[in-house]
């Protein structure tokens, strides 16, 4: 049974409905993945569903029986009071909303009003869980987020949330968390009863069963206009209905509503920087009165390097940056930069948009042309390659979705020459299709490209190294992207548990006088009130350790540790180190006593 139903809805802003007579039911269970191109209106419907905003046409029922609750695109301006006094303002418990702050990398004693944009956004996020709805709708929610809470994000979703429906650049979060696709093209929404990965190849067939479906019409169109040229009479009663057949047919081609063609994406790009492009030894850095925030570190970046940028909000991402391309200067160590180089930073040009003023205006002033690649070409054929029709690009930036503002900004960024790209956070909100050029651009950029991105897919896709800062503080260099760094610590975390198995396994043979005598004696008695006792308890000691485990590992998480010193980052990471050998000692203890008791049975 559908827990909200959209009927035959229609929603316009001026120009062709956003949605135009839609319908969709939304059922409990369902964990919907919702897809469109940037200002296809995805953000509306999450409005429609969650009833904060009523379509001009149609209908939207939502259940009584249910409590649903939005995450928007915007931030609240302000709040007077603490992060967790805003969570609790909706929050089924206090103790969960804390809990869930801290899982998502905020202070839930900051005060809400000193947070930043993307600060505020993650208080938004944890209201929204706290408030245990039985439908979730969110609008973009791995924003601002590290890769660990999006992570832990994942996990929450899957385990504590009914009924889903979410908007996501994301697209590996999008596969973890979704069992349904609807995607909105050209105002009508197309639902995909499949996951992430089989959406892609039924939208393909999809689209092309409408091309030839429409490659007929328009022959049988033209077919019927030459027939009319001729100058039949249409006196007799056939003639007439073929006229009148003609006429709807004029008029249904002409409310067609055509899919905007692929963009392409090229750059404006400077000459060649020399083959080194910066080379790092033994730098570090720390802000006035704190503790240091880079320690030693060291690393060489070549011309055509392509580096993924990964760890902890507030670990220090931004500050080496910063430090490499010489707007820091390091409190010790040497950084060197080759000759030539010129960078170009993405989240600059996020500053210099003015709401006020159209596309056109943010880009070129107003003139018609713009210089790529050292020619000349139309603003308006230049934007379409950034998915922009003429329509659009004369609206104010301030009217645009959030996704269609990144995309201002990359071909704003993109008119300017350059031959290193630094991008943070670039795949915020945009659309599958803008994912795809802009990592097809990275991958052909001639120049070097450092990127910080919470966006494993993206990473995997095009990083050639990757430069990650870890839980316990150090920044790991390693070859390739998200997968390859994460299979990395797994395997390093694989590899302290056998070491610590190992160091168990030595201690227990040198304290025992040896394994077949002990095994001798282990068949001549029978476990004693005693270890029957330390049996029957251990499975609780266990669990106790591996919760505390998972405890220590969340602590870790927290980019808040990090800005209070390394002293606390290696007390923790030792308790870590030592729960992880009482639990092996403990699961031996527990094997041993079980085979002892197996034998004496």
């Amino acid at each position: 049974m559908a827990i909200i139903s959209i009927h035959e809805a229609t929603v316009r802003f001026g120009g062709p409905p956003v949605l135009d007579g839609i319908s969709l039911h939304v059922e409990s269970g369902d964990r919907i993945c919702l897809l469109g191109r940037n200002g296809a209106g995805k953000s509306t419907l999450l409005r429609l569903m969650a009833g904060t905003a009523v379509p001009d046409e149609g209908a939207v029922a939502i259940s009584n029986a249910i409590h649903v609750e939005l995450l928007g695109q915007g931030t609240v301006a302000d709040f007077n009071g603490s992060a967790l006094d805003y969570c609790t303002q909706r929050a089924v418990s206090a103790v969960d909303a804390e809990k869930i702050l801290t899982k998502l990398g905020s202070d839930p004693h900051a005060l809400f009003g000193t947070l930043s944009g993307g600060g505020r956004r993650r208080v938004m996020l944890a209201a929204a869980l706290a408030a245990q709805a039985d439908v979730l709708l969110l609008d973009e929610p791995t924003n601002h987020l590290d890769t660990e809470a999006v992570l832990w994000l994942e996990e929450f979703l899957r385990r504590s949330v009914g009924s889903l429906v979410l908007v996501t650049h994301d697209r590996a979060f999008a596969r973890a968390v979704s069992n349904r696709v609807v995607e909105i093209d050209r105002g009508e929404v197309f639902s995909f009863s499949v996951g992430f990965d089989e959406f892609t190849q039924k939208r393909d067939e999809l689209l092309a069963t409408e091309q030839k479906q429409r490659r007929t019409f328009d022959k049988k169109l033209a077919a019927e206009e030459a027939w009319l040229r001729r100058g039949v009479k249409a006196r007799r009663t056939r003639d007439e209905g073929r006229v009148r057949d003609l006429l709807r047919m004029r008029e249904e081609y002409a409310a067609r509503r055509t899919r905007a063609g692929q963009g392409r994406i090229t750059v404006e790009r400077a000459g060649k920087s020399g083959k080194l492009v910066v080379e790092a030894t033994e730098i570090s850095f720390a802000y006035p009165g704190a503790d240091p925030i880079i320690n030693d570190f060291s690393t060489t970046i070549m011309r055509g390097d392509r580096i993924g940028v990964v760890g902890p909000n507030g670990a220090g991402k931004t500050t080496l940056i910063k430090l490499l391309l010489g707007e820091l200067a390091p409190l010790s160590g040497t950084v060197r930069r080759g000759a030539n180089v010129a960078p170009l930073y993405f989240d600059q040009i996020r500053e210099t948009l003015d709401p006020g003023k159209s596309v056109i205006e943010n880009i070129t002033g107003g003139d018609d042309t713009v210089v790529i690649g050292g020619r000349s070409k139309h603003i308006n054929a230049y934007l379409a390659d950034f998915l922009f029709e003429p329509e659009r690009a004369r609206m104010d930036v301030g009217y645009l979705s959030g996704g269609e503002q990144n995309r201002v900004m990359l071909a704003k960024l993109f008119t300017q020459p350059s031959n290193v790209l630094v991008m943070d956070e670039p795949t915020n909100d945009l659309d599958l299709e803008t994912l795809d050029l802009l990592e097809q651009l990275v991958l052909d950029y001639e120049g070097t490209v450092i990127v910080v991105s919470h966006d494993r897919e993206f990473l995997d896709n095009v990083a050639t190294s990757s430069l990650i800062f870890t839980r316990s503080g150090e920044i790991l260099e390693l070859p390739g992207g998200y997968s390859d760094w994460s299979e990395h610590i797994a395997e390093r975390e694989r590899a302290t548990l056998e070491a610590a198995a190992q160091g168990e396994a030595k201690r227990r043979a040198a304290s025992a006088p040896g394994e077949k005598a002990e095994k001798s004696r282990n068949r001549e008695r029978k476990l004693s009130y005693k270890e029957t006792r330390e049996l029957d308890a251990l499975p609780e000691l266990i669990a106790a350790t591996e919760a505390r485990i998972i405890n220590l590992q969340h602590e870790l998480a927290d980019p808040a540790l990090y800005q209070g010193g390394g002293s606390e980052v290696a007390r923790i990471t030792r308790e870590l180190a030592a729960e992880q050998e009482k639990l092996v000692a403990q699961y031996a203890r527990w094997e041993e006593l079980e085979a002892l008791q197996a034998d004496s049975a």
